[in-house]
């Protein structure tokens, strides 16, 4: 058993089992052993690619998104650009490029990146030296001006908590310890959900309190200072059952309750849930929808021909491979999904179709 796995068999001797919500948080999150750490998960060298990571193609058309944004928003002369969870800032970086077409949304945006890591903190200040950035721990107190928000890959990997139904009643998954490894057990005592419907035995329903709360922020931020918000992450669009809860490491997938720190752990994103809590507070939602279509929509094709012509034969193969990879049925194009929140816009935004 690893450093971190001592730490929580430890905490589980003494007070019992634990949460899968805190075993989570503290694979990913622990400050000296945690998963953000310490590992390098980005990139055909770490344990996942993400669709920054696989295309330029990608992030410049995010980038054309917050522009038509910006200019649907009336071109205000200064407006807050946030990423939630950058990675290697890829993804900003790609888009700053992609907006160069309005040289004057580059000098209006404000832009900041919400990251606790200080290893990533620093690749995304190498990523994007020659721009102005603000660094937060959480999603910041901000009004004054309007919001573009964009959060690919982030709500997956916050912790969530699992409950199974036995005997008609839902009794909370926790992780406990066996011979020197961690298990799942149920709680001894069910828990109530008043808007949950009855299930069948086995079945996995999974809440994730940190992304509900998050999206409940934006909604407040969009709803004060107007503006949109661009979330793109894996998930069904309506389903609600399922045990979503995974670990990656090294391209592939592996138990997600052994040595806790050196995996990536996931879960599906409830998007269903979000638009509800979204659309109570009179935001305005769109999607979700795949990203194939989704970049579709804002033409990929285009863009991967305006590439094809400039490349040789090898680099032609790539950019093909890339077009496949992001949009493919078969391939990231419909397990992702992508949802837009909006407030206050005398038009819906881009990529969702009329």
């Amino acid at each position: 058993m690893n450093e971190l796995g001592k730490i929580l068999a430890a905490e589980i001797e003494k007070n019992g089992p634990i949460s899968l919500y805190k075993f989570m948080k503290a694979s990913l999150g622990h400050p000296e052993y945690g998963y953000y750490s310490r590992q390098e998960p980005f990139g055909e060298q770490g344990d996942f690619i993400t669709a920054p990571e696989i295309s330029q193609m990608f992030g410049e058309l995010i980038g054309l998104w917050a522009v038509d944004v910006w200019f649907k928003l009336g071109s205000p002369s200064k407006f807050h650009l946030i990423e939630l969870g950058p990675g290697n800032g890829t993804l900003m970086t790609d888009a700053l490029r992609g907006a160069r077409v309005a040289p004057e949304f580059l000098a209006a945006a404000q832009i900041h990146l919400v990251e606790n890591s200080p290893r990533l903190k620093a690749k995304q200040a190498t990523a994007l030296v020659g721009y102005d950035i603000s660094w937060h721990d959480a999603l910041p107190d901000i009004d004054g001006a309007p919001v573009i928000l964009i959060a690919n890959e982030f709500f997956d990997a916050l912790p969530i908590h699992q409950y199974c139904y036995r005997e008609s009643e839902w009794y909370e998954r926790l992780v406990t310890t066996t011979e020197s490894e961690f298990v799942f057990t149920l709680a001894p005592e069910p828990t109530s959900f008043d808007q949950i419907p009855a299930g069948a035995d086995d079945d996995i329903f999974e809440t994730c309190p940190d992304g509900e709360e998050i999206i409940s922020r934006i909604s407040e931020l969009l709803f004060v200072n107007n503006g949109a918000a661009l979330i793109i992450d894996y998930g069904a669009s309506d389903t609600l059952l399922g045990d979503s809860f995974q670990a990656v490491k090294g391209h592939g997938h592996v138990d997600p309750l052994n040595d806790p720190g050196e995996s990536d752990l996931t879960a599906h994103v409830k998007f269903a849930t979000h638009k509800n809590i979204a659309s109570a507070r009179d935001i305005s939602v769109q999607g979700p929808t795949s990203q194939g279509r989704f970049l579709e929509r804002l033409g990929i094709e285009a863009r991967h021909h305006m590439l094809s012509q400039k490349a040789n034969e090898t680099q032609k193969k790539k950019l093909d491979a890339q077009l496949r990879r992001l949009t493919s049925t078969s391939e990231m194009g419909t397990l992702f999904k992508v949802m837009a929140l909006s407030h206050n816009m005398p038009t819906a935004t881009e990529g969702f179709g009329s």
